[in-house]
Parts: structure tokens; C-alpha cells; sequence
């Protein structure tokens, strides 16, 4: 977890914000929300919401009065309490890619991703210090039975990294396998009501709909005070107008009617405004991202929250390439940059996202962890402003038309003074010719491959992990039993 040191930047004006809050009520209260869930629309009906069939509209009293409620930071523990975060305040927690059905790396392609590939990743997050929540579905692991492979992806959070972790979200009977699969761990439900053991990532069917699966797994995670992240996906042109003021005004009017949805269900529970905000592409009609809309949508939906005083989740090392080149990078940091100069709290596809997410990538991880690694110096280091930041006896003892080179100054700090790549080459040609000539993804790849060499196993406790491989066994068997 860091600390970000710097203040974020306000793409809007004060005037542009309310213009946005305002037109985000006009949606709730004229058009509405669908909530395709029987449960959901009961705790609407309870709060006095005017409901026609699934369609909800709300009251900007009834939405200003909910969001009060939700804590402006809080705690998720991990097995490893070094690794515990906080969500909120000046904190950044960086999370890995989401949700790819699709992997590649150098030697062997694009390909289905497998558990092997899910458990690799897992264990390149715990080895690098930059990631500090093991994520989600990391990809989808295509050679595990689809109604159970939940139990697998959970059980492979929970055994290979001792970080904080999401759960499945695709069903409520997935949510509560996760939350049972935590409460193991944590010593019990009661403990992770006290203090929260994992994330759920909501994706809202935008336009101004909430589908019955994800809102089974909200009610059930918000029931348990398990933070939700309520997120829109708008992608302006499609599920969005392309006018971005109006694409801020959906995503605020949406993302606010589910977290009112969490509050009704447990007051005071943790959750998250969720923001996947980019554009298509009109001409091809594919998704864009790292572009100049989706730099400006994570700066302005990051202010948004903090008017609300919400923690905040957006950005993330997003690109349309397919393989990690320059156009992974440049659209990257297009998005990387904002991310960190609008205060994100939460960062999820921080590293090895490709191909608009149908795709991870083991070398675009290793790259992406360079930037983290770069982002990280600016905000742990700063511009020092003590003596030897000054280096007043350096700038003496070198004087007018010498060089630094040699001073006692330099010779104190060259070993740490400035930021040291990680893979990145900053050799002279000759000698970078001698070594192989190896580009950035050459050198990841090698990289990835040394960190799963190096990876330090966290342990498990034996009597924990054997109740989770009973509990697994038994809902597998149950599960596939019913398929039948």
C-alpha cells in the first residue's frame, strides 16, 4: 500500500462538478435504475422509492441521506497482517489485471488461460512489492469446470500469496462460497464482519441496469460488510452518450444507486465508487483505452468521489495493443498517470492487462511493474528538501566549471541517490549490442520467469487449509451433482 504524497489534480471547476451532480439526480429521479433482483427491489420499496416493475427512481434526499453513511476509509485484513490495506484517505492499493479469458507470453503465444497461468500470476503479485491485492479473477482458468472454478481461483489467492484478495462475483452462491472460503481463514464470520477479509468487484449492466447475478453477489457481500466496488462499465459511444459530461453523469447516477442499494442492505458498510470509464472506437466499433477520453474520465470520476467523500476506485495500466510494444506503453501511462494524480485509492489491471482485457500478459506484468516501480519513487521519495537535498557542500566543493562526478557528495548517495531500473536499459549501444540487444519485452521475459524462480512460498496453516480443501470438495461435489 502507498501513501500518495500528491495533491490530486481537479480537472473540473466547482461549477462543472454540481452540473454533473445535478444532471446525475435528473437521471435517477426521471429515468431510473432497473434492479433485476426481487431482493433489491424490496429494501428500494422499504426506503419509500418510487418502483414500476424493476425500474427504481430515487430521491436525491433518499441518495444524499445513504451515501452519508459510507466510511471515507477502511480496513481489509490479510493472512500476513504486514500486508493488510486501507482503502481511502492518501492510500493506493495496487491490484493486477482482471478478468482475461486469454494469456501470452513470448515463448508460447496467445492461448486459453489455465489455473496454472491463474497461480502464476498470484505468485508474481506476492513477489513484487508494488502489488499489494492479489485480485480477482485474475484470468478465467478455461480448463476448470465453469460452475465450480470460483472455488479454485479463491483457494489459489488464499494459498499463494498472503494478500489481501477479491471474490467471485458472478452469482450469490458464488459470493457466499467466497465469504465462507474467507470467514476459514479469518477465524469466522464475526471476524470478517469486525474488520473486512476481501473485495467484490460489481459491474453494473450500463446503461441503468443492475443484472440479477451481480446484485446477488452484492446483497450477499454487503450483507457479510464486505466492501463492494459498484462499478459502471461505460464505454461512451455504446453504453454511454459520446458527449463525455453526459458518460460522467450516467457513471455518477449509477455508481450512487448501488452504493444506496449497499447501505439499505448493512448501514455503514464498506464500499467503493467504481469507475471503468473509456470510449469506443467509432469507426471499428472495438473498445479504445488509453486514450485522451479515458485519461480525462479517471481525473474527473476520481473528483466526483471525492465531492462525495467516497473511496475511489479507477485507472490502471490500460491499452488496446495486442502484444506489449510501444502502443502498450504509451496508452498505459496515458492512464497510469492520471490514476496517480487523481488520488485512486483502488487500482485494479495495474499490471498485465492487454487487448482491452481479453487478454494477460507475463511480460506486460513485468513492464508494468517498472512504471509502478517509477511511481512509487515519486511518491515514497519526493523532492528531498534537507541539506542533502541541497548538496551545498557539493556545489562548493565542485565550484564554477567542474563536474559532480567525483565529489565527496556523489560518493555518498550514487549507489541510491536516483531511481535504479528494473529491466529497463540505460547501457550504451556497444555494450547493449554485446548483451543481445535485448528490447524491454526480451528482458521481461526473462524477468517474469526469474520471479517464479524466486518466489518465496508464504505457508498456510495446516489445520486452515485442510478445512478449505473439505469445504471445497463439498461444494464441488454439491454443485456439479446439481448440474446433473
Amino acid at each position: 500500500m502507498w501513501t500518495n504524497t500528491l495533491k490530486p489534480y481537479d480537472i473540473l471547476s466547482e461549477e462543472q462538478v454540481q452540473q454533473i451532480d445535478d444532471h446525475a439526480m435528473l437521471i435517477l429521479q426521471e429515468i431510473g435504475v432497473d434492479f433485476l433482483h426481487p431482493r433489491a427491489l424490496d429494501h428500494f420499496r422499504r426506503a419509500g422509492l418510487k418502483i414500476e416493475e424493476n425500474r427504481v427512481h430515487f430521491d436525491r434526499a433518499v441518495i444524499e441521506e445513504q451515501i452519508k453513511k459510507v466510511p471515507a476509509t477502511f480496513p481489509v485484513q490479510a493472512r500476513n497482517p504486514k500486508n493488510a490495506i486501507v482503502i481511502g484517505g492518501n492510500h493506493m492499493v495496487n491490484a493486477p489485471v482482471y478478468g482475461p479469458p486469454f494469456i501470452t507470453d513470448l515463448d508460447r503465444g496467445r492461448r486459453g488461460a489455465t489455473i496454472d497461468d491463474f497461480t502464476n500470476f498470484d505468485k508474481m503479485a506476492q513477489a513484487t512489492p508494488q502489488i499489494h491485492c492479489a485480485g480477482g479473477t485474475i484470468v478465467e482458468p478455461e480448463d476448470l469446470p465453469l460452475e465450480t472454478r470460483h472455488l479454485d481461483m479463491v483457494y489459489s489467492h488464499i494459498r499463494w500469496t498472503d494478500m489481501p484478495f477479491m471474490g467471485s462475483v458472478i452469482s450469490e452462491e458464488n459470493a457466499r462460497d467466497s465469504i465462507e472460503m474467507a470467514s476459514i481463514v479469518f477465524g469466522g464470520r464475526e471476524a470478517i464482519e469486525k474488520t473486512p477479509a476481501l473485495l467484490a468487484l460489481v459491474n453494473v449492466n450500463s446503461p441503468l441496469r443492475y443484472d440479477d447475478r451481480m446484485l446477488g453477489a452484492l446483497l450477499e457481500y454487503a450483507a457479510a460488510n464486505q466492501p463492494v466496488i459498484a462499478t459502471p462499465f461505460l464505454m461512451a459511444g455504446a453504453m454511454s452518450p459520446m458527449g463525455l459530461a453526459g458518460t460522467l453523469a450516467q457513471q455518477t447516477a449509477e455508481a450512487l444507486a448501488g452504493i444506496t442499494l449497499i447501505q439499505l442492505v448493512r448501514p455503514g458498510a464498506p464500499c467503493i465508487y467504481g469507475s471503468f470509464l473509456t470510449n469506443i472506437d467509432m469507426q471499428s466499433g472495438s473498445p479504445a483505452f488509453g486514450t485522451p477520453e479515458s485519461a480525462m474520465g479517471i481525473l474527473a470520476s476520481a473528483q466526483m468521489a471525492r465531492h462525495y467523500k467516497l473511496p475511489f476506485r479507477g485507472g490502471g495500466a490500460l491499452t488496446s495493443s495486442k502484444g506489449p510494444d510501444a502502443q502498450a506503453a504509451y496508452e498505459s501511462m496515458m492512464c497510469m498517470w492520471p490514476t496517480v494524480l487523481g488520488g485512486v485509492h483502488f487500482v485494479l489491471h495495474a499490471a498485465g492487462w492487454l487487448e482491452s482485457a481479453l487478454l494477460a500478459s507475463y511480460e506486460k506484468f513485468i513492464i508494468d511493474v517498472e512504471a509502478l516501480r517509477m511511481f512509487e519513487w515519486i511518491l515514497s521519495r519526493g523532492i528531498p528538501f534537507d541539506d542533502e537535498g541541497f548538496a551545498m557542500d557539493g556545489i562548493r566543493e565542485v565550484g564554477p566549471g567542474g563536474h559532480h562526478l567525483g565529489s565527496e557528495h556523489t560518493m555518498r548517495h550514487y549507489r541510491t541517490g536516483f531511481y535504479r531500473p528494473w529491466i529497463s536499459s540505460t547501457e550504451n549501444f556497444d555494450r547493449w549490442q554485446r548483451n543481445g540487444s535485448r528490447t524491454a519485452d526480451r528482458v521481461a521475459n526473462e524477468k517474469w520467469k526469474q520471479l517464479l524462480k524466486d518466489y518465496a512460498d508464504p505457508g498456510i496453516d495446516s489445520g486452515v487449509d485442510a478445512q478449505l480443501q473439505a469445504f471445497i470438495e463439498v461444494r464441488k461435489d454439491a454443485i456439479l451433482h446439481a448440474r446433473v
